[in-house]
């Protein structure tokens, strides 16, 4: 038994589609849980809806319209009878018109996750009602069925009891019955039944959370990318893909900012010793990257770029010294916030916390501790890590930069940056 995903990108348009059906001929004979995200951009495209609803600009059906657009077009072209089809999907189209019809729910983020939840659950009905009629059985299973969480929304955390009795329950005799097994990245539900999600880009936590439950071999996430690079090649020249890495290092890169998989993605793998492949659906016939509990001793500098940085000086308005009962206080409201912290330093005086700048999350902090605090904000900024660094690197991350915190560990820099225009002489001029 095995687990694939699928990301946006693999089943953006019908071409894509086309071309992940391809990749799947190769395994039907095999038994697979195909975890689907969103198309595209939808998960992009459903946020504005939310913001445009939250906001009553008036704007959000537009919007709601527009996507669904996008879908019916995507199966009047894959299709030979798209009907039914379109009337499968307006069905769940419809919980989001209902949402939009209804007044503007108090809590952005549970109504966030009612709305952006509907990505997955069309584009997984599409790719499922494609492989069936390309005779490439598939089963559509839906995520909320098995996942259970608890009620924090856009950040659910996973109930691993029930979710694992639901999966041996319920997708377990699926795959028993052969074919493929369709479902959703991304969400879950609550005990209450509504509709929860795991935090963006959550569909590799997915993929990991069915792959434990069901214990599978191994877990292969196809990208477009050759496998795991050490460094993101928008941003730089002469990356190389790492052939094998070890759980330890993989954990380390995705929580330092590595793009490549989810941060969640690896523990679950870990705990029961699953092989995780990261492949290309562009060259599915590349070797990839093996993640595993194969221990490497010597690794290439890899390097994580996270923008959208806010550095937090935060002292206190009565000249004491920044203590322990002040940093239990600060952590609690970190958490009550859902702080996204990259990196922190304390002194006497003062305790910097370097955070991801996101969701009005950093002036929501900040307002929850104004009576007791200072804060002085640098907003702007990047978070670089370098793993295995060497000088030269180094040296060449931080030109033309103001380095504003910088720690170092046994393998590994950190350094909150500003970029600054490198000072130059000016020429000479008669």
């Amino acid at each position: 038994m095995r687990v694939f995903k699928f990301g946006g990108a693999s089943v953006k348009d019908p071409e894509a589609v086309r071309n992940v059906t391809n990749i799947l001929q190769n395994y039907k004979s095999d038994s697979i849980v195909i975890v689907i995200s969103a198309m595209g951009k939808t998960t992009n495209g459903l946020e504005r809806v939310v913001n445009a609803h939250a906001n009553q600009t008036g704007k959000a059906v537009e919007y709601l319209d527009e996507i669904k657009a996008v879908h019916y077009q995507m199966i009047d072209e894959l299709f030979e009878e798209p009907e039914p089809v379109k009337a499968s999907i307006n069905d769940i189209f419809v919980e989001a018109d209902w949402v939009l019809e209804e007044e503007v729910h108090p809590d952005y983020d549970f109504m966030y996750d009612q709305l952006v939840s509907v990505g997955e659950l069309v584009s997984s009905k599409i790719v499922s009602s494609y492989l069936n009629q390309v005779n490439l059985p598939a089963q559509w299973l839906d995520a909320r069925d098995i996942i259970v969480t608890d009620n924090i929304y856009r950040q659910a955390g996973v109930q691993w009891e029930e979710t694992v009795e639901n999966a041996k329950n319920k997708a377990q005799p699926m795959l028993e019955k052969g074919g493929f097994v369709i479902t959703q990245g991304f969400i879950g539900t609550t005990s209450e039944n509504f509709t929860t999600t795991l935090g963006r880009e959550g569909s590799d936590y997915t993929a990991a959370i069915f792959s434990y439950c069901l214990d599978a071999e191994d877990m292969t996430i196809w990208k477009d990318v050759p496998g795991v690079l050490t460094a993101d090649p928008r941003k730089f020249d002469y990356v190389t893909k790492l052939d094998k890495l070890s759980y330890r290092e993989a954990i380390e890169m995705t929580y330092y900012g590595a793009k490549v998989i989810h941060p969640k993605t690896i523990k679950p793998l870990q705990n029961k010793n699953i092989s995780l492949y990261v492949k290309s659906f562009i060259d599915p016939k590349g070797t990839g990257t093996l993640i595993s509990s194969a221990v490497e001793d010597n690794y290439p500098p890899m390097v994580a770029i996270e923008e959208n940085q806010a550095l937090l000086n935060i002292s206190t308005k009565d000249f004491s010294f920044v203590a322990e009962h002040h940093m239990s206080y600060l952590f609690k409201k970190i958490a009550e916030t859902r702080l996204q912290v990259q990196m922190m330093q304390n002194t006497a005086i003062s305790f910097a916390i370097c955070v991801t700048n996101v969701d009005g999350k950093v002036e929501k902090f900040t307002k929850s501790i104004a009576k007791d605090f200072n804060v002085d904000i640098d907003y702007g900024l990047e978070l670089i890590t370098v793993r295995h660094y060497q000088k030269d690197i180094l040296d060449n991350l931080r030109e033309g930069k103001i380095i504003l915190l910088e720690e170092r560990i046994r393998k590994t820099v950190q350094m909150v940056v500003k970029d600054v225009p490198v000072m130059k002489r000016k020429k000479k001029t008669n």
